[in-house]
C-alpha cells in the first residue's frame, strides 16, 4: 500500500511527521489529495489541551479542499447531486453523521450522537494536515464551482460555515441590523462579511490587531475598535454609532472567556448576542442575569455546522471572490513538516489565515 505524508498528534502540545497508509477509497466514499488545508484556531486549542483529551494519535486539520484522486463503488455524484470524477476540486464538511440516531432523524442537527470527529492516525483517516484524505461513505463533500479559486474557499475554512450555522440557528442579520463583531480571526471575519453582504447598516469590529481590523474594514465592517480601547469607552463608542437601544447583535468570535460578559453587556434592548468562538476556552466568567431580563436580549450559542452549511459557504466564497478579497486572506502557507509553525503563526495572530500546502517541502 502506498503511503503519504501527514501531521499527527501524539500528545499535548506534541507533533509529529508520520508516513501513513493510504488506502482505497470505500463504496460511497472518496479519496482526495489535499490542495489547502486550514489552520483553525480550534486546532491550536486541541494540540494545546485546552479543548480537552484526544484520542492519540490524531492526523489533524478539518478545513480542507482537495482534488479527487479515485471514487469508491457507486459514487457518481457529489453530496449535492452533482457528478464528480477523477480530478475535480471538492470541499467536504468534517462530520461524517450517522443517520440513525435522535439527533440525525428527529432533532435534524449536527453533532450526532454517533459523530466520529478523528480516527486513529494510521487508519483511513480524514485529517487534511496531510497529503491525502480519505472522506468516508456519509462524510458530505460538494464539488466546487469550475471557476472556483481554492484559496477563496480556503480562506474562512470552517469558519464561514459556522457563521451561517450560527445566524440560521440564531437569527439571521437584516437589512438596518447594527452588529457588533468581538474578534477578526477567520470566525470574526466570515461574521463581518455575512452581516455586511446581508445589509446591515454598521458593522462594528473589536480586535487587538491592527491588520487584522484593516482586513475587517475590506470585508464590510464600517467602523474598528482597537482592543486596548478601555471598555467603558469601547461601549461608549459602540452606542455613538448604533444608537442609544444599543446593537441588534453582537457576534462573540473573540475565543476569549472575557469576552462573554462585555458582549452581554454591549448588547442592546431586545438584541441577540450570538456566541461563536468560545468552543475551545473552557471555564466560566461572572454575568449579571438581571442585564439579560432587563433588556430583554437573547443569549444562544452555535457550533459544529451542518452539510448545507458548508455548501452555501462555499458557494457564497464563490460568488464573492472577485468582489472581495478572499483569497488574499490566506496569508501564510506552511508544509506538512511545518504544521507546528502553522499553529504557532495562528495562535500568536500573525497569520489573517494560515494554511498547510502539501506542494511545499
Amino acid at each position: 500500500m502506498r503511503t503519504g505524508r501527514a501531521a499527527v498528534m501524539v500528545g499535548k502540545d506534541r507533533l509529529e511527521t508520520w508516513e501513513v497508509p493510504v488506502p482505497e477509497p470505500e463504496a460511497g466514499g472518496a479519496l482526495v489529495r489535499i490542495v489547502l488545508g486550514g489552520v483553525c484556531g480550534s486546532d491550536v486549542h486541541i494540540l494545546s489541551g485546552e479543548a480537552g483529551e484526544m484520542p492519540f494519535p490524531i492526523i489533524l486539520g478539518h478545513e480542507g479542499v482537495g482534488m479527487i484522486e479515485k471514487v469508491g463503488p457507486g459514487v457518481t455524484t457529489d453530496y449535492a447531486g452533482v457528478p464528480v470524477k477523477a480530478g475535480d476540486l471538492v470541499y467536504w464538511s468534517p462530520i461524517a453523521l450517522c443517520h440513525r440516531c435522535h439527533s440525525c432523524t428527529v432533532l435534524e442537527e449536527t453533532p450526532c450522537e454517533n459523530s466520529q470527529f478523528f480516527e486513529h492516525a494510521e487508519k483511513p483517516n480524514w485529517g487534511s494536515y496531510a497529503d491525502f484524505a480519505w472522506l468516508p461513505n456519509g462524510l458530505p463533500f460538494f464539488r466546487l464551482p469550475d471557476h472556483a479559486q481554492p484559496e477563496a474557499v480556503a480562506s474562512l475554512g470552517c469558519a464561514l460555515p459556522t457563521v451561517l450555522r450560527g445566524f440560521d440557528r440564531c437569527g439571521r442579520v437584516r437589512v438596518g441590523d447594527t452588529v457588533v463583531v468581538q474578534g477578526a480571526g477567520p470566525v470574526g471575519l466570515a461574521s463581518v462579511l455575512v452581516a455586511a453582504q446581508a445589509g446591515a447598516r454598521e458593522v462594528i469590529v473589536i480586535d487587538g490587531s491592527p491588520a487584522r481590523r484593516a482586513v475587517a474594514q475590506r470585508l464590510g465592517a464600517t467602523s474598528a475598535i482597537a482592543l486596548d480601547t478601555d471598555m467603558a469607552e469601547r461601549r461608549r463608542m459602540i452606542y455613538d454609532l448604533c444608537g442609544p437601544h444599543g446593537p441588534n447583535v453582537v457576534v462573540e468570535a473573540a475565543g476569549v472567556l472575557q469576552a462573554f460578559p462585555e458582549g452581554v453587556d454591549l448588547t442592546g434592548n431586545h438584541g441577540r448576542y450570538i456566541i461563536l468562538g468560545l468552543w475551545g476556552a473552557i471555564g466560566t466568567q461572572p454575568i449579571s442575569p438581571r442585564d439579560m431580563t432587563t433588556k430583554n436580549i437573547t443569549v444562544s450559542g452555535a457550533t459544529f455546522p451542518k452539510p448545507k452549511h458548508y455548501y452555501e459557504a462555499m458557494h457564497m466564497s464563490v460568488r464573492l471572490q472577485d468582489k472581495v478579497p478572499l483569497a488574499e486572506l490566506v496569508s501564510h502557507r506552511f508544509g506538512i513538516n511545518a504544521a507546528g509553525e502553522a499553529l504557532a503563526a495562528v495562535k500568536s495572530g500573525a497569520a489573517i489565515k494560515a494554511v498547510i500546502d502539501p506542494t511545499i517541502r
